[in-house]
């Protein structure tokens, strides 16, 4: 349902709810204002198919921009603003954005891709004075209130977050449909499977730059419910906006589930959860002793899901099915999932190798026919460079990316299976697994940890965490080495850049 009628039914209701501050836009106004730019961008030249940029940490004007593209028949794509200049200017540029929507508080970063930002047609700021661009409210109010007279679907262009390269533009082609008048997989996944419905109050605690969380609370709106989000996802307030607000159904990914296990017993046991519905997880592999602890701490209200935003297939798995295949991201409810090996053939159960979709649905990468060409096979099946395998009942385990294989004297090895084994260990607080130079064996595994507050680096720490591994997983697989840093490099969306450790430590060899 677009949310117009939402507005009409209940106008005062609450589409976003900032978690923090408790700031709220009504759907009356999530409606008017979403109208009001969508006017704008028109009036401007910016017609269907074409695209705007969104540069904003979680913010309540977020929706009313993703709105304005999804009434308008645009391409939205949000940015990362923890990218650098050069790396936040290539996707405005890339895109072939129209506008960009941002706010003073990214002034020096903004200033830095001048060259890209001064060539665009609109560029409104929020929240202060920006050198070169109109101030978004006053702009705003000079807009017509009356939607377009041709209201169409738009469409997300979310760009990969640049783990192993440049970012990579995901273009799916535009619907046509009118705007509301076709419910899309996503609104019917979370409606259907998730139980999403107009008394839901979905908790978002990741940035709306990535598509999970934003794709997520504008479902919530097509349905009626009120999006809570987060500034910035902490354990233990997470754990209190459930209670406060009463949070019926969130979205984490295992990152966040790790952090909330690691809190004080007292402090988890402190809060009030029992309004939650269902806890959603997905963006990467949950070690399985994780997810059990949680299903033991919140009871079978534990979902998982694997997908891309490629949106070329989709598995998932509730908490009793996970019970009885650990570990499983669950079956195919979009696609059909095949294993293929080396030579481009299907592997049997139990054999490891990439995953691929068989799927009807269809994506490029912008401006990048090798990539999108490396995507799909003579077949038509598609993958997005994952490696697993399916068990006999048709259940899908991940192995790893395989980008992230590690080659030691000709064995593959896959990290992720080390760095489940760390992060369970109580002196751990973040854990990467990589692979680095070695002149016997090619490479080397070396795990990178983070450990908890007060732990204490040193050698013996070092050797105490490879033996851990070398308790759980074979040999050959655990860690040759150990080292510790303060933080490591991930993305407020959970993903680690292993890219970045990766080419610290190959620097570091070369040199």
């Amino acid at each position: 349902m677009p949310i117009d009628r939402h507005a009409a039914r209940n106008p005062d209701k609450p589409a976003v709810i900032i978690a923090e501050t408790g700031e709220r836009l009504s759907y009356a106004e999530l409606d008017d204002r979403s109208k009001r730019l969508a006017q704008l961008f028109r009036a401007r030249g910016i017609g269907v198919g074409g695209h705007i940029a969104v540069l904003l940490d979680n913010h309540l004007r977020y929706a009313e921009v993703a709105w304005a593209a999804m009434r308008s028949g645009l391409y939205f794509t949000p940015i990362n603003w923890h990218l650098g200049a050069d790396e936040a200017g290539y996707i405005i540029r890339d895109c072939g954005a129209q506008a960009l929507v941002t706010s003073a508080q990214f002034e020096t970063l903004v200033s830095e891709m001048n060259d890209v930002v001064e060539a665009l047609p609109v560029r409104l700021s929020i929240d202060g004075e920006l050198a070169g661009f109109e101030p978004y409210e006053e702009v705003l109010a000079q807009q017509s209130p009356e939607p377009l007279p041709d209201e169409t679907e738009g469409a997300w262009m979310f760009y990969s977050s640049g783990t192993t390269g440049r970012p990579k533009g995901i273009l799916r082609p535009l619907s046509g449909a009118g705007f509301g008048e076709e419910e899309d997989g996503l609104v019917q996944l979370i409606r259907h499977v998730y139980g999403f419905a107009e008394d839901t109050r979905y908790l978002c605690p990741a940035p709306l730059y990535h598509a999970a969380p934003m794709g997520w609370t504008t479902s919530t709106h097509r349905i009626g419910g009120t999006a809570i989000v987060m500034e910035r996802f902490d354990a233990l307030a997470a754990l209190r906006f459930i209670e406060q607000y009463k949070i019926t159904e969130a979205q984490f990914v295992p990152t966040h589930f790790v952090r909330m296990l690691k809190l004080p017993e007292e402090e988890r046991g402190r809060h009030d959860l029992s309004s939650l519905r269902a806890a959603v997880h997905a963006a990467a592999p949950c070690p399985v002793e994780t997810k059990r602890r949680m299903i033991e701490w919140w009871g079978p209200k534990i979902y998982e899901y694997y997908a891309g935003s490629e949106g070329v297939g989709m598995c998932a798995i509730g908490s009793e099915d996970w019970l009885e295949h650990p570990g499983s991201v669950g079956r195919a409810v979009s696609g059909i999932v095949h294993i293929v090996g080396e030579e481009g053939e299907e592997l049997p159960a139990g054999s490891t190798g990439q995953i691929w979709f068989e799927t009807e649905a269809r994506f490029e990468y912008h401006n990048d026919k090798a990539k999108t060409a490396e995507a799909w096979d003579e077949r038509g099946w598609s993958t997005i460079g994952d490696v697993g395998y399916l068990d006999a009942d048709g259940y899908l385990y991940l192995t790893d990316r395989l980008s992230h294989m590690i080659i030691s004297g000709g064995v593959n090895i896959y990290p992720q299976e080390v760095e489940d084994a760390l992060i369970v260990h109580p002196d751990v607080a973040d854990a990467a697994v990589i692979g680095v130079p070695d002149s016997d064996m090619g490479e080397a595994v070396k795990a990178v940890v983070q450990l908890a507050p007060g732990v204490e680096a040193t050698e013996d720490r070092a050797q105490a965490l490879i033996d851990f591994c070398r308790e759980r997983i074979a040999h050959f697989k655990c860690p040759r080495s150990v080292d510790f840093v303060e933080e490591l490099p991930r993305l407020p969306t959970g993903k680690l850049l292993k890219r970045v450790l990766r080419d610290r430590y190959r620097e570091a060899a070369n040199s």
